[in-house]
């Protein structure tokens, strides 16, 4: 019995209870879903819930009176072994074994779809994450973005949104004159501006540019500089796309800035505004008349040169994004980018969306990694590639995806290299590949799940308690989805993966494999079919992080 039919079995007393007149409630008061929760003792059962003492006032009751009621009829529900009430009107339900035991089948028959929902179905999401400037290579702070942007894409998918991910192309305005003015000089043993770009990957960028058109030192100024500025953003947005794709983050969408430009929808977006009359003119300026939508300033859109800003290119972006039939939107922006959001927020207002439900903002805070060393390349910065070399993909993307992305992270290089229980990328990668050896093991020995599955014999406390968190994997995925919270997957897989470990080391009698000289029974079957549902758990959740399920380590 999951937690989904536990709830739904406890909406159906408490209707049954407002139907027979046992419960003076209205009969819309009673929830379509009871929420049912692990005790965080084990003797307290499998399952718990407060209802009774949420509703009893409603209903002219006291909370225990209630929960007596509901643990009479709950107790006749098939699967439930038995309902306690507890304190002023806790109730505390116990499972039958062989119907907890049953979800080890359904998590092995389903595969990589347990876990998988529609808690989101019908949802069309728009994430924009990363959005770096192709004038060099990712950083550190990227590297959060990147690991955070990609496991959320994934979450909500697995909760049943349609997500389109995209990387917003920076490639307009003055940056990328100076990125070419810069890539030019490093070509042509000139000067790099004051204000250009001087790490050594603007000189290997030169190379390549020279490579392209051997004849850069010879052309005209202006056209050199153009050759190289256009030449030097592709190998540099080539060299991007390949570091993220190697880890482990694909982009559905890459939309180039200019486009905005060169189609017109920057004009056609001030056009637009103005009609739906939130556009107005001042001192030769065209504004956008944001504070009628909490902003804290009117916002120019043209300058009064003829000009636009920066600010009408996020406009026609965002309208951008709602014509392409995306009411979803989410930006995942970076700790200086604050001031955004009220911004953003306004031009959803003024485009006709609701701020409140068609755009959300998500402002990621700084990390740093002790021990890691500036960019050769880069000069000033840590890159995101020379931070996976060093530390490896999936220690990288675990260690940004477990904490909330509003916390200032320190993290320390070493301590994610260590193999040890001390480190969790390690501890759950450890359980997932003992999983398999475990399982290999026993299928050696003549365990087979094919030969039969009695699931009353998971009958044993920390059996028990693994199966009950399996239970939960479907409701932390739907979670992390809804709250926008990847680190709720990886804290489950923790736990998950400790619950695991306390099971296996439990009980010399609890095995999966048997003695040598042991006949294979039941029971090493069941185990079997508990061991590979773990297995199969944990899989899933670390490929919603975007981290490898090894089976060895």
């Amino acid at each position: 019995m999951t937690p989904t039919e536990l709830s739904e079995a406890l909406s159906a007393a408490l209707a049954a209870a407002v139907a027979d007149g046992t419960l003076a409630l209205p009969a819309d008061a009673v929830p379509a879903s009871v929420h049912v929760e692990r005790p965080r003792q084990r003797e307290h059962g499998d399952w718990a819930t407060n209802v009774a003492l949420q509703l009893a006032k409603k209903a002219g009751t006291t909370p225990r009176a209630l929960a007596e009621d509901l643990a009479a009829r709950l107790g006749a529900t098939p699967g439930i072994k038995s309902v306690g009430v507890a304190g002023p009107g806790f109730l505390n339900i116990t499972l039958d074994a062989a119907v907890a035991g049953e979800l080890a089948r359904t998590i092995v028959e389903a595969g990589s779809a347990y876990g998988r929902g529609e808690a989101l179905t019908g949802q069309v999401i728009n994430l924009e994450f990363i959005s770096a400037n192709p004038t060099g290579p990712l950083h550190i702070g990227h590297t959060r973005w990147a690991a955070l942007g990609d496991s959320l894409g994934r979450i909500l998918r697995a909760a049943g949104a349609d997500v389109t991910a995209e990387y917003y192309i920076n490639d307009a305005g003055a940056q990328m004159d100076r990125f070419g003015e810069s890539v030019l000089a490093r070509a042509t043993d000139g000067e790099v501006p004051e204000g250009g770009y001087r790490g050594e990957y603007v000189k290997e960028l030169a190379a390549k540019v020279l490579a392209d058109r051997p004849d850069l030192p010879e052309l005209p100024h202006d056209e050199a500089v153009a050759v190289a500025r256009e030449s030097g953003y592709a190998h540099q947005l080539a060299e991007i796309r390949e570091v993220l794709e190697s880890f482990g983050v694909h982009f559905d969408v890459w939309f180039s800035e200019r486009d905005l430009h060169s189609s017109g929808a920057v004009e056609k977006a001030v056009a637009r505004l103005r009609e739906q009359g939130h556009v107005f003119d001042q001192e030769g300026a065209v504004w956008l008349r944001t504070t009628d939508f909490t902003d804290d300033k009117d916002r120019v859109m043209v300058r009064a040169n003829g000009e636009p800003t920066y600010f009408a290119s996020d406009a026609a972006y965002y309208l951008s994004k709602k014509d392409r039939g995306f009411p979803g939107k989410i930006y995942l922006l970076g700790a200086d980018h604050h001031g955004y959001v009220n911004r953003l927020k306004a031009i959803a207002a003024c485009a006709g969306d609701d701020p409140e439900t068609n755009i959300e903002v998500l402002i990621g805070q700084l990390v740093n990694v002790g021990g890691a060393k500036l960019s050769k390349r880069a000069g000033n910065i840590i890159e995101l590639r020379d931070l996976v070399d060093w530390i490896g993909k999936d220690a990288v993307r675990y260690s940004l995806a477990r904490y909330p992305a509003d916390t200032p992270l320190e993290l320390q290089g070493e301590d994610m290299l260590k193999q040890t229980n001390d480190n969790p990328v390690f501890y759950v990668q450890y359980a997932h590949s003992r999983t398999v050896q475990i399982g290999a093991k026993a299928v050696e020995r003549g365990v087979r799940r094919a030969d039969g599955f009695d699931p009353a014999q998971l009958s044993h406390a920390s059996e028990a308690a693994l199966i009950g968190r399996l239970t939960e994997f479907p409701r932390i995925v739907a979670q992390a989805a809804e709250l926008r919270e990847p680190h709720r997957v990886a804290r489950y897989l923790e736990a998950l993966a400790g619950d695991f470990h306390s099971w296996y080391n439990d009980d010399e009698k609890l095995r999966v494999t048997p003695y040598p000289d042991e006949e294979v029974t039941d029971a090493h079957r069941a185990r079997l079919w508990l061991n590979d549902a773990v297995r199969t758990v944990l899989a899933n959740g670390l490929d919603l992080l975007g981290v490898s399920a090894p089976e060895r380590m």
